[in-house]
């Protein structure tokens, strides 16, 4: 029997989810911390081979929340891009919104703490996005500018 959110569930489910960052002795690098998470190679291969080039901006944000989502048709590369639209939004929040920054959970967890304390589980969020579509980077983008 074919039943198309069954499917999606599943495929959600065997993902693995976030990207764990450790650091042998904190040297307090928040610098370095940040250039190795705003890599995000394959989103950035597969924004440009729709003619994106992703410059860090807000407005990169919409532009990938406008691309097609073919990469939903590679279960295998899924949770890879998942992970790096996380990054790259959390990148975006920390360059663009004052008072945010990196800050890593016990587990190497990377999460985007805002001014106002509040932590944004952006590998989640990019994960999410990648597997629905929703919330789009954008609009997690734009609550985060708020505060």
């Amino acid at each position: 029997m074919n039943i198309p959110f069954l499917d999606n569930w599943r495929k959600r489910r065997d993902m693995e989810h976030g990207t764990a960052v450790f650091a042998p002795g904190d040297d307090g690098d928040a610098e370095g911390l940040a250039e190795l998470l705003a890599e995000c190679e394959l989103l950035r291969v597969r924004a440009g081979d729709a003619g994106l080039e992703l410059d860090d901006s807000p407005a990169s944000l919409e532009a990938l929340d406008q691309l097609m989502p073919r990469w939903r048709d590679d279960p295998e590369e899924l949770p890879w891009l998942g992970n790096d639209a996380g990054l790259y939004l959390g990148s975006v929040i920390v360059r663009t919104v004052p008072g945010a920054g990196w800050h890593l959970w016990p587990s190497g967890q990377p999460v985007v703490r805002l001014a106002s304390g509040r932590e944004i589980n952006v590998v989640e969020a990019g994960l999410d996005w990648a597997v629905n579509g929703a919330p789009e980077l954008s609009q997690m983008y734009a609550e985060a500018s708020e505060h």
